[in-house]
Order: structure tokens, then sequence, then C-alpha cells
């Protein structure tokens, strides 16, 4: 796991500094036909990968982005789409049944349906329109890492063939910042072993980060056995609070931007209940809180005016929360790429 981390640097370099060909061909089609509906299906890590995809669409296109239900097309066998709907299926391995099964039936229903895996020869790209494959190299760990933050630049680069008014020199700005935060390992290591008790955590992120909120909960459930449950920061303020008590680990990716001063509210009530909170961010955001309960992040603004600030954050935001996970793991004797229970690719109806 914590060497498939350490890879991404060079998988981002690879789909953000040289996309697919296939982008261009969606760019000229897009520009002829906007779809006016997308709809993301997924499981699972990129089922998180798709919860970003919502906000970048929703946000930067004004498209309306549906997260699918699988089972509606799988076991109810009663998915309704419109015929100029967008239909974007999301798997690491390309092979998830319940995926394909929906990407089936969405095109026999006249979708336009894209695949974005990692594995060129998947089911899931010989039944897409259009295939992004993601070029991560085998990911050995059952713990994706290195698949989630390309299936995140995958969508990036799609939103642009979309008309998102995202500067590609700016998604080329990527991989070095985390190439750069990569450099903390040993402090989130360090980090990480006072953590090595914790059973139970909350992780709050918003807008961009929210998907990510719910990645790190994961990756603590899966390599950790911590019981970690994601939430939106307004949300958790409209009543799961109630469960912080002193020292109840939260921890909270924090970005410069629209979302950044109601978290930092947020983040000043669980101080002053005593919470043990760790918080992802850039410094100045983030300077007054104590070394201990922060982690910086380096900040990407996006170059295009208009565009949110917090726009390019998802992906260096994530890199030290992989890191957190794979030490923890680690910290409390366990063995991150290999969770009980759990293979790499599961098959559900």
């Amino acid at each position: 796991m914590l060497e498939e981390v350490r890879q991404q640097p060079e998988v981002l370099e690879r789909i953000l500094g040289n996309p697919p060909e296939a982008l261009a061909r969606l760019a000229r089609r897009f520009s002829r036909q906007r779809p006016e509906l997308a709809v993301i299906v997924a499981r699972g890590t990129s089922d998180n990968a798709a919860l970003f995809g919502r906000y970048l669409f929703e946000i930067t296109l004004g498209l309306p982005t549906l997260l699918a239900a699988p089972s509606v097309a799988t076991l109810y066998q009663r998915l309704s789409l419109p015929k100029d709907a967008l239909v974007i299926g999301i798997s690491q391995s390309g092979e998830s049944t319940d995926i394909n099964g929906y990407v089936e039936t969405a095109k026999s229903l006249g979708a336009f349906c894209i695949g974005i895996t990692n594995e060129a020869d998947s089911t899931l790209a010989q039944l897409a329109d259009e295939a992004l494959v993601t070029r991560a190299e085998k990911e050995e760990s059952v713990a994706a890492t290195k698949t989630y933050t390309a299936q995140l630049g995958m969508l990036y680069c799609l939103g642009r063939a979309l008309g998102a008014g995202i500067v590609e020199d700016d998604l080329k700005r990527i991989p070095g910042a985390v190439a750069a935060q990569l450099e903390s390992e040993e402090s989130v290591k360090r980090l990480a072993y006072r953590f090595r008790e914790m059973s139970h955590a909350v992780v709050i992120g918003r807008g961009f980060n929210y998907a990510n909120g719910f990645e790190f909960a994961l990756k603590l459930m899966e390599t950790s056995y911590v019981v970690a449950t994601g939430f939106s920061g307004a949300d958790f303020a409209h009543g799961p609070i109630a469960i912080v008590e002193e020292q109840f680990p939260v921890f909270a990716f924090c970005p410069a931007g629209p979302t950044f001063e109601q978290t930092e509210a947020l983040l000043a009530r669980l101080q002053a209940s005593h919470a043990n909170t760790l918080c992802f961010g850039p410094q100045p955001a983030l300077q007054s809180l104590p070394s201990e309960h922060r982690i910086e992040v380096a900040e990407i603004p996006p170059s295009s005016p208009g565009l949110p600030r917090d726009l390019l954050s998802a992906i260096p935001m994530i890199i030290p929360a992989q890191l957190f996970a794979g030490h923890l793991s680690a910290s409390k004797g366990l063995d991150p790429d290999h969770p009980r229970m759990l293979s790499k690719v599961t098959q559900t109806l």
C-alpha cells in the first residue's frame, strides 16, 4: 500500500501530462451537444471518486449529476434514463458485475456510456462507448490508493472535455504537488503512531473534499479496523456532533476556499470539547492549530477566474491521509495489503 502511495506522482503524470486520445474525441462530441444529465455508477473507493465527480461537474459545468444505485438496474430491473443521458461507470478492475450490468442496461436505453478503469481489456472497457484507461499499472494492495487518485485525475480531464474551463497547465501542477506532499511521510508516520489505540473516528470533508472524507474513513476501516464514518461538516453539526467527547478522534479536510469558514467554526467547537482533532490543509489557514493537530498540504489555486479556490485540492489532500492510514495499520501490527475478508475484485449485484 505505502509503495503504491509513493507511485502516485508518476501515475498522475501519465494521466495529466499525456491524456488519453479518447478525451479529444469526447471534447469534439460534447462541443456539438452537451448532455443534460450525467449519472455516475461505482462501488467502494470508486464510488468515492464518483462523489468527487458529482461536485466537479455540478460546480464547474452546472451539469446535474446523479450517483446511481446499481441494484435498480441489476436486481430490480427498473432503470429509467433519458435517452441523451451521459452514464459514467468507474471500476478499478472493470470487472464489477453490478457496475457492468448497469452500464449495459443504460446502453440499451440509449445512454452514451463512458468507462473509467485501470484495465484496458476489461469488460467495462469493452461495454463502454468510450473507455478512459487510467494506466496506473497493477495495484497489488487490496486497499486502493493510486487508482483512486488516478480516477480523480481522469475526472478532471473529463471535466475539461465537457467544457469545465479547467486549465491544462493547472492539472500538470498536481503531480509535483503530490511529490512534495510525500516528503512529509515521516511526520505523518509519527502522528499516526499517536493514534495507534484509536478504535473509532469521524472524518469531515466538504465540497471537493467531501469524497476524501469518505475515502479516508474507508481506508481507516479497511486497513486498521477503525470504526470510521465520513460526514459533511454541515451534516455532522446537525446531530452526530453529539457523540463527541474528550479525546474523541476527528479528522478534517480544511482547504482554503468556500468551505473553510464553516469548517473552521466547527473545528473551534470540537476543540472546545477537547476532541482529538487532526486537520489537513494549507499552513496559513491552519496556523492557529498546534503542530500535532495539523498536516500541512500545499495549495494549488486555479488560474482561471471564477473557479473555486479549492478546485484542485482533492488529490494533494488525500495523500497524507493515505500515508496516515498505512502507517496507522503498521503501528497496530496489521497488514494493510491484506485486510481480512476482502479481495481486490468484489463482484456483487
